[in-house]
């Protein structure tokens, strides 16, 4: 069965709690349903205070990144996390991605065979207002193996997920990097139908030791160009592979995942 779940304000940030009325977000576990294919679908509920936000997975320069652990979970050889379609904030000049309100986080659960998933995490994710706070959200919930309705807050969550390079006539993806000081600077052109309104993006590089300024993007006709620098987080030398760059368009309509593009 469920059992409760629990928030936890950092030790460190003791001294704002009397400025706080209440907490800035409530959590529980939506337990979900057993797939055809023996997987597990359920997901992460929060529901934020107003005026609060919360992370994407990438989350700007303004952001804190979620980090998930997901130890001592039981019957579970893995846990994708489906992140909808976030959002795009400005605050002082600085841009972070994320979301307000309510967020219905999917969880694709994989067993490691037949019986009931006992999942087990800490998740660190950050909050703001205009003072961000660390949480540490825990769950430890046993999801049996009967199956179940479809949840239809899920069901919702999934299908505003960003389209896919096909689902969004994503015709093709051009990429040109030049030296630029201990970096290198990355051109991307993305010949696409326009997402909605003004467009931004986010580029994660896929490579963990690279650092990716936030990007510059602008329209030329049908092409959608996006550019930005890359720098090696120890200042080292670095090849960049082209096929492990992701690229996310935000638009008004709908978001746009794209993998990988040409040289």
């Amino acid at each position: 069965m469920i059992r409760a779940l629990s928030l936890f304000f950092a030790a460190l940030l003791a001294c704002a709690a009397p400025a706080l009325a209440a907490e800035p977000v409530e959590a529980e576990l939506r337990p979900g349903w057993r797939l055809p294919d023996g997987d597990h679908m359920a997901a992460l509920h929060l529901t934020l205070a107003p005026g609060w936000k919360t992370y994407w997975r990438a989350p700007g320069e303004a952001g804190i990144p979620p980090v998930f652990d997901w130890r001592g979970s039981r019957n579970t050889r893995s846990v994708e996390v489906l992140w909808p379609a976030p959002h795009v904030f400005w605050q002082s000049g600085m841009r972070s991605v994320g979301y307000k309100k309510e967020l219905v986080l999917p969880l694709r659960i994989t067993p490691q065979g037949n019986g009931d998933i006992r999942l087990k995490t800490e998740m660190q994710l950050g909050l703001c207002n205009e003072i961000c706070l660390p949480h540490t959200l825990r769950i430890d919930a046993t999801l049996p193996s009967t199956t179940a309705q479809p949840d239809p807050m899920i069901a919702s969550a999934l299908a505003s997920a960003p389209f896919t390079e096909s689902e969004a006539s994503v015709k093709q993806v051009r990429c040109r990097v030049s030296p630029a000081g201990n970096g290198i600077a990355l051109r991307a052109e993305i010949d696409m139908p326009g997402a909605g309104g003004t467009e931004e993006t986010v580029i994660e590089s896929g490579q963990p030791a690279l650092w990716v300024a936030e990007p510059k993007t602008h329209r030329e006709g049908g092409t959608l160009v996006t550019e930005t620098r890359l720098m090696h987080m120890d200042g080292k030398p670095f090849m960049l592979d082209r096929s492990r760059l992701r690229i996310t368009v935000l638009g008004a309509s709908h978001a746009v995942d794209i993998h990988g593009c040409d040289g």
